[in-house]
């Protein structure tokens, strides 16, 4: 596929990372000839100089030949203008970023498709949705469902004196008596670990498993953390995604907002109806105490600045709460989470480039996330007639080494795959696989 990057950002950036290992031609457009040489002298990409939405540039770009143009400059009137101007070049699908998400709610009254723009992504709405997400379970660092649950991708913080420590995947069979979780990743100083019999954990690893509806909770045993019914959360910072996320978890939880702008206190009161909002000064640990920082069961830091967001979550764990999530600018504080007590930090740009990233795939990807922090992708792809994978077992595909599969839906039901397992049409198959094997992977679907 030919794919044109307008902006190149961070979003421009991770997108097109991701996008090279799959060996994909890439050009990204920008003003800024310092942006440009950065990502030439990382990355396998073309690049041109000048505005998104200039004829000229575009052309440079050679856009009618492109297989899909995506405009993720911090300009959202660029974005709009540059998916417009390229589909009426020759563009055939056209992916622009916004920031108002009013567009998001009202696309049929706007009927962008007649525009020339097919999809759009908000950073801001993606993190919430991405915070509500990470809520739903106090033991786990990540959590995310394959057909409403049958199968499950959970994470967990390896502790200090936990049951894993210093034992290999072959030692930790007799935790797992019903066979009904796999381990998939771990995470270690920064570095992607797809692990096998003899993989050893470690203290401080961040260990990920694909578990059937029933394995949930034997993952979260080993966690060595106790459960907790999440009842009162409290959200600083009225930002975008701080306003999404509470009118997202307003139904279900009760959450106090505090932000320290007055007029923007008024609006957000108008707003959300279910929320106590609360002005006051963000940074003022007094003040999150005198709110009740020490009943809450989980703190969520979205203020515009990261490192206000990371200090308050270790406020918000030392005095006991359960569950903390920041929100951070640089993606490189990812790799930090746990390792400075905060559960999850999350960026909404790089949520945004792996939402992005799923239209490039081929074969019959179902569904596909990412891990905070893990360089790899969950796919989720359905078995067919004619696929290399059908009628033959696990232990027979030769598989690649860096990818591996962590379950199956058949039927609605969820399984845990060992080497024994044997694939038949239908199945949806469950896989992580890191950035280079992608591509390989896809193979045995097709």
């Amino acid at each position: 596929m030919k794919i044109i990057i307008a902006g190149a950002g961070e979003v421009g950036f991770h997108l097109a990372k991701l996008l090279t290992n799959e060996m994909q031609e890439i050009v990204i457009i920008d003003l800024s000839q310092e942006r440009l040489n950065y990502i030439s002298n990382h990355l396998d990409v073309h690049t041109v100089k000048g505005s998104s939405s200039s004829f000229k540039f575009l052309e440079a770009a050679n856009v009618s030949k492109s297989d899909l143009l995506i405009s993720v400059t911090s300009s959202e009137a660029t974005n709009l203008a540059t998916c417009i101007i390229a589909k009426k070049l020759g563009a055939k699908k056209t992916i622009a970023r916004i920031d108002n998400s009013e567009y998001l709610t009202d696309t049929g009254k706007l009927h962008l498709k007649e525009l020339g723009i097919d999809e759009l992504i908000s950073p801001e709405t993606l993190a919430a949705r991405e915070i509500k997400r990470l809520l739903r379970e106090a033991a786990l660092t990540d959590t995310f469902e394959f057909d409403n649950g049958m199968l499950s991708l959970v994470g967990i913080h390896v502790e200090e004196n936990g049951y894993l420590v210093g034992k290999t995947l072959r030692e930790t069979n007799h935790l797992n008596p019903d066979h009904n979780f796999i381990t998939v990743a771990i995470l270690r100083g920064g570095e992607t670990i797809i692990p096998h019999g003899d993989t050893q954990f470690m203290a401080q690893d961040h260990a990920y498993f694909i578990a059937e509806r029933d394995g949930v909770q034997k993952v979260i045993e080993l966690s060595s953390k106790e459960k907790v019914d999440f009842k009162n959360l409290m959200i600083l910072g009225g930002t975008k995604i701080g306003y999404h996320a509470a009118k997202r978890l307003s139904k279900k939880y009760r959450i106090k907002l505090i932000e320290t702008r007055k007029d923007r206190c008024f609006d957000l009161a108008d707003e959300l109806r279910d929320t106590l909002v609360i002005n006051g000064d963000i940074t003022n640990v007094d003040l999150l105490k005198e709110e009740g920082l020490e009943d809450m069961d989980a703190f969520i830091a979205v203020t515009n600045n990261s490192e206000t967001n990371i200090i308050s979550c270790l406020v918000a764990k030392s005095c006991g709460v359960k569950k903390t999530i920041a929100l951070v600018e640089n993606m490189d504080y990812i790799h930090l989470s746990q390792n400075i007590g905060v559960d999850t930090m999350i960026n909404k740009k790089l949520i945004a480039a792996n939402f992005i990233s799923r239209y490039i795939r081929k074969g019959d990807v179902i569904s596909l996330t990412g891990i905070h922090g893990v360089d790899a992708e969950i796919m989720e792809f359905e078995v067919k007639e004619s696929s290399k994978i059908n009628q033959k077992k696990i232990r027979d595909l030769n598989f690649p080494k860096k990818a591996i599969i962590g379950g199956v839906v058949r039927k609605g039901i969820g399984y845990s795959t060992f080497g024994d397992f044997e694939f038949r049409p239908k199945d949806r198959v469950v896989i992580l696989s890191l950035p280079e094997s992608i591509r390989e992977v896809e193979q045995y679907f097709k």
